[in-house]
């Protein structure tokens, strides 16, 4: 179809050559053309193109209702069937034309005002869980600073989900006023005229934090956006690159404290601040945390033996020696073990199997001292050898490792060799037979016969490098004979 402009141009060049074909040649089109432009334009009201009727006006009727009925969210392969079946045979083309169509203007006339979210400073903390294979991610975020909280976790139960929820207060260095979730059936006890009714253990929880606890309305994830985006951000940018597994939720989460730090300490992009410095500005508006931290999970109670170890699962995991005839509660999660005393983690182990033992040297004072069985004299004879010196006792000491069964006996010898050649002479060949390993007496009388004359063997040093001189060389040509004349 020609516009308005080509039409007057085929017109203005009719009236100047006056004829069809002429004008057509100039206008680059053909003489009908030009003739049903002219016509048009010399008729009274201009001459109106008829309106073809299309292949899917038959069905635009049932393509309506069902988008009204399905609230525009019906496909047009689910449709199609339907629309054959009335009557259509037109392409599968024109019919998703037409159905993006009717949605397009449903969308028009029943669009859903919404308004951008307006947060205060202190008040608002929101929550929900994601899931990525086995392996589940709880996902909090402070409305008004966008400060963001992010954990792993091996199931998605009220123990786990308070829990989390303790240490993302910890985190914040206070807690909000309320506490936006998702309808969690951890923390879901029944619904009544659409209005979620929390569980006992989540009012004692909020109780006694200081918190209200809320919930969004049922399918509306406009009310809970903001953490529904951290959830797909914290999948795509931290799940999925650390490839983090359900056998390994103590390196996930080191991974995520990581995270968290990385995302709170860059500019915002909606805000325009960094949120962990929003926060900061945040935190005197949050509530205080309370003085004794709630008891959260399943823990159980052991008493601290002389040992100071506590037995769990038919292991001994220790902990500090000042606690040692006291009882403390044991919580078992993501495999670690703690051992809690008035709301304080006093200890924390890796899970051991059973019949082993793990020790933290910090809880005795330092490591363990090696152990060291020195020599005791029960005789006089023993007890004037052990006066030579630390030569005499290591040379015992290494004599009795090497099986020398005579020992004993030539004890009242080496008191003799001493008598003879000076307490300094015996020292020196104790200390020579104790490094040759010869622990006979008639050893050490040979080594002081032999006096100082004896080679001192030393430790093999590093390989002797000499700066040799460079001597003058000449190439394989200059020996080659030389040409007669």
């Amino acid at each position: 179809m020609k516009s308005a402009r080509e039409r007057m141009d085929m017109i203005a060049a009719y009236r100047d050559v006056g004829s069809y074909r002429g004008a057509a040649a100039i206008c680059g089109t053909t003489a009908k053309t030009v003739r049903r432009a002219v016509e048009r334009a010399h008729s009274v009201g201009g001459v109106e193109r008829k309106r073809r009727d299309k292949n899917v006006d038959a069905v635009r009727d049932v393509v309506v209702k069902r988008i009204e009925r399905t609230k525009g969210r019906i496909s047009a392969m689910r449709l199609l069937p339907e629309a054959q079946a009335a009557g259509y045979s037109g392409s599968a083309r024109n019919f998703r034309r037409l159905v993006a169509q009717e949605k397009e203007a449903w969308r028009k006339e029943h669009h859903r005002p919404r308004r951008p979210g307006v947060w205060s400073p202190g008040e608002t903390l929101v929550i929900d869980w994601g899931q990525e294979g086995p392996l589940h991610v709880f996902c909090a975020v402070l409305a008004w600073s966008r400060f963001r909280f992010v954990r792993f976790a091996a199931n998605e139960t009220a123990g786990t989900t308070l829990g989390l929820l303790a240490e993302c207060f910890e985190i914040l260095g206070g807690v909000p006023k309320v506490v936006l979730a998702d309808r969690m059936g951890c923390l879901k006890a029944s619904t009544v005229a659409n209005l979620v009714v929390p569980t006992p253990d989540y009012v004692r929880f909020a109780t006694h934090y200081g918190l209200r606890p809320d919930f969004c309305e049922a399918a509306d994830p406009e009310s809970k956006g903001i953490v529904e985006h951290l959830v797909g951000y914290a999948k795509s940018d931290l799940l999925v690159p650390i490839e983090a597994s359900i056998g390994d939720l103590l390196g996930a989460n080191k991974s995520a404290v990581s995270w968290c730090t990385e995302v709170n300490g860059q500019m915002h992009s909606e805000i325009c601040a960094v949120p962990a410095l929003r926060l900061d500005s945040e935190r005197p508006l949050l509530g205080p945390l309370p003085s004794l931290r709630p008891s959260i999970g399943k823990r159980t109670t052991r008493k601290v033996d002389r040992l100071s170890c506590i037995r769990f699962g038919s292991a001994r995991y220790s902990v500090p020696i000042t606690l040692v005839g006291r009882s403390v509660e044991v919580e078992v999660a993501e495999g670690r073990i703690r051992a809690i005393h008035l709301g304080t983690t006093m200890a924390e182990h890796t899970l051991v199997a059973p019949g082993e033992t793990s020790i933290c040297d910090d809880h005795y004072g330092g490591p363990r001292p090696r152990p060291h069985r020195a020599p005791r004299p029960r005789s006089a004879t023993e007890r004037a050898v052990l006066e030579i010196g630390p030569a005499a006792e290591a040379f015992i000491i290494a004599a009795a490792a090497a099986g020398a069964s005579t020992l004993g006996a030539e004890l009242p010898e080496l008191l003799r060799l001493e008598a003879a050649f000076g307490r300094p002479g015996v020292i020196s060949a104790l200390e020579r037979a104790v490094a040759f390993g010869r622990f006979r007496v008639a050893d050490v009388r040979s080594i002081l016969q032999a006096g100082s004359g004896v080679p001192t063997p030393a430790v093999r040093g590093d390989a002797l490098i000499v700066a040799l001189p460079m001597v003058a060389v000449r190439s394989l040509s200059a020996y080659a004979p030389e040409e007669l004349g």
